[in-house]
């Protein structure tokens, strides 16, 4: 993978940049000693490493529009930086760049429980926007695997979804609002506390997902909702993944809305319950299915569900007894990259497809997986056809890693193919760059980067990120 080479007129003036930011952020930690750099080298996607030239973590909005106008006087690249769980690269720094973290903007600043919205800085871990307002019987919905560490801020940027997406939607649907701080130091609001507050264009929706392009989001007004009454989840075990993503399709087609379908084949069903112990069947692919509701509503949606799925013979059907054993079925599901990490060395792919493709897309990574030689692990959002392959290899052995990456490119090529996108959650960042001509027509990407053009004239914002590096290359030297 191929990174801009540093500007040299940036890192020759590293020194005069820390003082600035220094002289101008008394109380904001401005992190420059080598051996602390390395904390922030890469994200989740470890494969790939750069210290930055420093780090500054400012504990408001005012203290992030100081130091991005002195980045942006100083003609220095900024990479946003939420809490570092991104797998796509999205937070992997430059040596001539600047990490702007929002770790130290923790804190709760509105709570309307009438008209059901939190007002937050974004350095909150998604699981804490819940803790805060569970007791008064809400929650916040989007629940990605990584909600006990990542922050709003990541979220926002790339879109976050979560297991129970599929009922209540990703990110977009459950953001209201946000603070954001432009490049230039400019601070904006866009939204509102209710939805589609402002009118006019829908900018929110163009922030969402942006991965950092167009600016700092540094407070979020949040959608919470009324938690539902009860909940419970079925697994239905099958003796193949191709008959488990049909019986997946046809829960859907049927028009049954649980509030989440998740997937496991073989190995990862293994790998979680060698962890959480939650009684998982040992078959070659299992479904977590959850409904939510009264009882009545949850009897007749599991029944439906129950019905579709006898037709496809599943080895196993079982329904929770248990709060105790609801919380082991989904403490697996939601430790399973974890759970892999302990067996093996992985790459985590996210690529989404349509619910009908997942038979065929199924089998043809199984038989990619045997032409490379390299084996695959899968565990998703079926209900959505949110993807997420764990492709299996040695980090030590020279050409592994390169052998993954290819794999991995041919899966989200096959993703692309059948009618569905390269990312749903994880965003492009460093690690499908490369890979956006084969999603979008030369125009297409142009109007994305022309996007980029108003918001970020000079392509400071996380560069050689999303949009294919030559193009990046070419609009930064154009500026």
């Amino acid at each position: 993978m191929q990174m801009p080479k540093p500007d040299a007129r940036v890192t020759e003036r590293k020194d005069q940049i820390v003082a600035r930011l220094r002289a101008a952020l008394p109380n904001c930690p401005v992190i420059s000693d080598p051996r602390e750099l390395h904390a922030y080298e890469c994200d989740a996607l470890t494969a790939y490493r750069c210290p930055p030239m420093c780090v500054v973590l400012p504990g408001n909005t005012d203290e992030v529009s100081v130091a991005l106008r002195i980045c942006h006087e100083e003609n220095t690249p900024v990479v946003p930086r939420g809490a570092g769980t991104s797998l796509a690269g999205g937070a992997l720094p430059t040596s001539d760049s600047v990490i702007i973290g929002v770790a130290r903007m923790n804190r709760f600043l509105e709570t309307d429980y009438t008209n059901r919205f939190i007002r937050v800085q974004t350095g909150v871990t998604n699981l804490s926007v819940t803790g805060q307002v569970q007791e008064d019987g809400f929650f916040y919905a989007p629940d990605p695997s990584s909600q006990l560490a990542c922050a709003i801020a990541g979220n926002i940027a790339m879109n976050s979804g979560g297991a129970h997406c599929l009922k209540y939607g990703v990110t977009t649907n459950n953001l209201l609002g946000v603070t954001m701080v432009m490049m230039d130091g400019e601070i904006v609001e866009i939204g509102g506390d209710y939805p589609d507050a402002g009118g006019g264009l829908n900018l929110l929706g163009l922030i969402c997902g942006s991965e950092g392009q167009l600016g700092i989001v540094t407070e979020a007004t949040l959608r919470i909702l009324h938690a539902p009454e009860g909940a419970r989840p079925v697994m239905i075990g099958f003796d193949s993944n191709e008959v488990a993503g049909e019986c997946v399709s046809d829960i859907i087609r049927a028009g049954v809305l649980p509030v989440a379908i998740e997937f496991m084949d073989r190995p990862c069903i293994r790998a979680c319950e060698a962890f959480a112990k939650a009684g998982y069947p040992d078959v070659e692919a299992l479904l977590i299915v959850e409904v939510e509701g009264s009882e009545n509503e949850i009897a007749h949606q599991l029944g439906l569900i129950k019905n579709i799925a006898m037709r496809h013979n599943p080895a196993e059907f079982r329904e929770s007894t248990s709060a105790a054993e609801s919380a082991a079925i989904w403490l697996g599901r939601k430790s399973a990259f974890g759970a892999m990490g302990q067996i093996n060395d992985y790459m985590c792919l996210d690529g989404t497809i349509p619910v009908s493709e997942l038979p065929y897309v199924l089998r043809r990574i199984g038989e990619m997986s045997q032409d490379y030689g390299l084996d695959v692990a899968n565990v998703f959002h079926a209900g959505d056809g949110n993807m997420h392959p764990l492709i299996l290899f040695d980090a030590n052995k020279p050409g592994d890693l390169e052998l993954c990456e290819d794999f991995g490119a041919d899966i989200l090529k096959l993703c692309v193919e059948v009618g569905g996108c390269l990312t749903g959650e994880h965003g492009v960042g460093v690690e499908k760059r490369d890979l956006m001509d084969h999603q979008y027509a030369p125009v297409d990407i142009e109007a994305q980067l022309r996007v980029k053009d108003v918001f970020d004239p000079a392509w400071l914002l996380n560069a050689a990120k999303v949009f294919p590096l030559s193009a990046t290359e070419t609009r930064r030297v154009a500026s």
